[in-house]
């Protein structure tokens, strides 16, 4: 079975490039790996790949379902498992890139099965909620569960009835019950590289960029004034205007939430511009912290490195076919 080909980085290093390129000599295809890029319509400030590349390389898990829509893990896992299994059967390379790390976790090691649906029990909590509404349910979950009810927007009805399906079938919450998964929530825990992925659903190759602090915080700075000149402003505003409808993941990313105060006259542009700078450069060390435990051979990337050198040393080292 072909392995896939992992490119791992944090925001603004350069992976998407790098696996565009890897991608093009390997003759692969790219499966996105990041919970933003899953959304229609919110593409400057999740750097998605634009026309171009996606006309030069097949592009998976990409604009598959609007801002107004719940998108999971499961989800993920799922459009990401039908993308593998396609592109192998056309004799292609899975290259997988992108920044969602409990993505690479679920893809790779699977996620909490839970008890089966219950149609009778979904029916009733459905036909609960056309009479009373979504909080309604919402609210027993708060009371139930409310780590669950945290995590879970008061408007997302299919995850709200999943959870109090699971809480009616089992006697417990769906938060207690997701307990693999509580260490991987907590980058503050001490956790060994060599526990991830230690019998992985799919074999694979994984590398991860490595830039210096001092050239990721200046790349974050120039990818958002390349964002603000390609119209950031405007899809943020968007996404302000329709912040009742669209759904918390979206609505708390980091591109849009900082300027909601400036939208509602409270900021200056100058002030979400640094809050966008400050809140990217956090995302950064999150990412960092998880990416590290992942066991990727290390790509030393300095500021002039080439990603067509770096393409093609991955294609005859560790890539190679």
């Amino acid at each position: 079975m072909t392995p896939l080909r992992i490119i791992i980085g944090t925001t603004a290093s350069g992976k998407e490039r790098l696996a565009l390129a890897v991608a093009q000599r390997l003759g692969g295809e790219i499966i996105s790996v990041d919970s933003m890029k899953v959304y229609r319509g919110l593409d400057i400030a999740t750097a998605k790949a634009g026309a171009e590349e996606r006309a030069t390389v097949r592009h998976h898990c990409l604009d598959l379902v609007e801002p107004t829509e719940s998108f999971s893990a499961a989800d993920f896992v799922r459009e990401a498992e039908a993308a593998i299994a396609a592109i192998r059967a056309r004799g292609a390379v899975p290259v997988l890139s992108g920044g969602t790390a409990f993505y690479y976790k679920a893809l790779l090691e699977g996620l909490f099965d839970g008890p089966a649906a219950d149609p009778a029990l979904r029916a009733e909590l459905e036909a609960r909620a056309a009479e009373q509404g979504t909080e309604a349910l919402h609210n027993d979950l708060e009371k139930a569960d409310p780590a669950a009810a945290a995590k879970i927007h008061p408007s997302d009805l299919r995850r709200i009835i999943r959870a109090l399906e699971v809480l009616h079938l089992t006697g417990q919450g769906i938060s207690a019950s997701q307990t693999q998964w509580r260490e991987f929530h907590h980058p503050d825990r001490e956790v060994r590289a060599a526990s991830f992925f230690a019998q992985p659903r799919h074999p694979f190759i994984m590398v991860r960029l490595v830039r210096s602090r001092d050239d990721i915080h200046s790349r974050v700075a120039e990818r958002i004034r390349r964002m603000a000149g390609l119209g950031l402003e405007e899809e943020a505003r968007r996404v302000w205007e329709n912040r009742e409808t669209i759904m918390r993941t979206p609505l708390q990313a980091v591109g849009y939430k900082e300027f909601f105060p400036y939208f509602a006259g409270e900021s200056t542009w100058d002030d979400a511009v640094e809050k966008l700078r400050l809140g990217t450069n956090r995302l950064v060390r999150s990412q960092d912290t998880w990416f590290r435990k992942f066991p990727a051979h290390e790509v030393i990337f300095e500021p002039d490195t080439s990603t067509d050198r770096a393409a093609d040393d991955l294609v005859a080292g560790v890539f190679r076919l």
